[in-house]
């Protein structure tokens, strides 16, 4: 099911970007249903950042499915929020863009 929800979207593309904690991030995938300028996507954890989680951590992705969300595209980022609001997690923020 697909969300659509019309974003007060406050920023241009790129100067706000949101970045995922995946140290919380459960890859439920809210936050590609109700982002509406599709710069997340869930998918199986990369190795590189599955190995600088704690074991506790890694338990709870593996009961998860090893998914989490990324942000291919986060200079779409128009910082509406909506992700934020829809994390369950509490795993996403927003962040200025400084590089």
């Amino acid at each position: 099911m697909e969300i659509v929800i019309a974003a007060n979207c406050k920023k241009d593309p790129g100067t706000i970007v949101p970045l995922v904690d995946l140290k919380r991030c459960e890859g439920k995938g809210d936050c590609v249903n109700v982002c509406p300028e599709n710069v997340f996507e869930v998918r199986q954890i990369e190795s590189h950042d599955y190995e600088d989680l704690n074991l506790f951590r890694k338990l709870k992705l593996r009961a998860h499915g090893m998914q989490v969300a990324y942000t291919p595209n986060a200079d779409a980022c128009k910082s509406c929020g909506l992700c934020i609001s829809a994390c369950p997690e509490k795993a996403i923020t927003l962040a200025r863009r400084w590089w």
